[in-house]
């Protein structure tokens, strides 16, 4: 239940303007409660004297049967001046459908923006039956305050079972404030989802430096809550003949809640680094490289493969590339057609972030390190020697008339 502390209310009615179902009115300089309170705590975020509680009891048995649904964020990104859907979105999308169909539950997707959140209709096709779209001003760019007081409002009114999150950089700050709202339970990074017999969702990732897989589940909270790496599922080609509904959603936001704002973009190093989380080939460099001068090699041959380059965390700690494009565990999860690691061993960590690659690729002078485990192709060698070569064929086989 909301509480009211009423000698520390001061009647601003900043309550008032962040409530998005209109609960709250100041009456006489006191805050009043009516019926409309869904318990979303945007109020209680943003009260300057700290007068307003939630108490929230351990639901029964029979309130968390009441929650249904798997629901899926759809983080956004600008495209030609729209707000479209990132990779991520779809990846959930395919395993949110998986679950629902042994909850026998529907799939929901939340989007929120601004009016250049439009054409939402491919997210039916891929396995949604309910697109949630949410339009505002003030969800025009990212914002820990707006998009948590948006969605905790959405989770109150619809009760879904499961809300899924990319674990995108907006993603993990997102996930954990609203779960922090709501007194849920949050399963970070997880690279596997499933339903067990109870009907409980099996959260499972990494653990103890990746050299355990732990499965996780949250019994007493819902909705079940769970960030997922990009590419650790398969996105798969839309079903044209499936039918859904896209809903607009009420919203309502006003400044006073909003504690930040984007003053400025800049993109540090003049250039923008290749998005290594979706490219189809990636060639990776590891400190078997010995040293930076060498890492034009892995560009040059990743340029002529029309890929991009990345590395491990080993080479992100000598500060021989950027931390935006480190392949692992604490780095971005690759799933691309062709990944070609040069110089890197194989250490968990970054196999964790690599193993969803349709083809791999490993050079490395030593013949027992675990990178070859996991490769399709190995080559024992010097990795200096053999990259000058690898790039002359592909230049002879991109020439014209060329023969195999």
């Amino acid at each position: 239940m909301l509480i009211r502390d009423k000698k520390k209310c001061n009647g601003c009615k900043i309550c008032e303007t962040a409530c998005p179902f209109g609960a709250i009115h100041v009456i006489d300089q006191i805050a009043e409660i009516n019926d409309s309170c869904t318990l979303c705590g945007a109020c209680v975020s943003i009260c300057p004297t700290d007068a307003l509680l939630i108490e929230r009891k351990k639901p029964s048995l029979e309130e968390l049967a009441g929650y249904s649904g798997i629901f899926v964020w759809s983080e956004c990104e600008v495209q030609n001046r729209q707000l479209v859907p990132k990779k991520v979105v779809y990846e959930l999308l395919c395993q949110a459908r998986e679950l629902a169909g042994k909850l026998n539950q529907p799939v929901a997707v939340v989007a929120l923006g601004d009016d250049r959140l439009s054409n939402l209709d491919p997210l039916i096709g891929h396995g949604a039956d309910r697109v949630l779209c949410c339009k505002h001003a003030l969800l025009k760019t990212y914002a820990t305050d707006s998009f948590t007081n948006v969605i905790a409002a959405v989770i109150a009114k619809e009760k879904p079972s499961v809300f899924l999150f990319g674990a995108t950089p907006n993603g993990r700050d997102l996930a954990p404030r609203i779960a922090a709202r709501l007194h849920l339970g949050l399963t970070a990074d997880c690279t596997g989802l499933d339903i067990d017999s109870q009907g409980q969702l099996v959260q499972t990732r990494p653990a103890f430096g990746g050299n355990i897989m732990a499965s996780i589940i949250s019994p007493y909270t819902r909705p079940q809550m769970a960030t997922v790496r990009p590419n650790v599922f398969s996105m798969r080609p839309p079903d044209m003949s499936r039918t859904g509904k896209v809903e607009n959603v009420p919203v309502t936001l006003s400044r006073a809640g909003i504690r930040t704002k984007i003053v400025e973009e800049i993109n540090l190093g003049g250039e923008i680094p290749a998005r290594i989380e979706d490219a189809r080939i990636i060639v990776s460099a590891g400190r078997g490289c010995r040293n930076q001068e060498n890492l034009g090699l892995v560009r040059q041959l990743a340029a002529e493969l029309g890929g991009a380059m990345a590395g491990s965390r080993a080479i992100v700690e000598l500060d021989w590339i950027p931390h935006t494009l480190q392949v692992g565990q604490s780095g971005t999860t690759v799933g691309p057609e062709l990944y070609i690691a040069v110089g890197i061993s194989g250490a968990v960590q970054h196999l964790v972030g690599m193993s969803a690659s349709k083809t791999i690729i490993a050079i490395n002078c030593d013949p027992d390190a675990p990178i070859f485990k996991v490769a399709d192709l190995g080559i024992v060698g010097d990795a200096l020697e053999i990259l000058p070569k690898l790039i002359r064929k592909v230049r002879e086989a991109k020439k014209p008339n060329a023969t195999g």
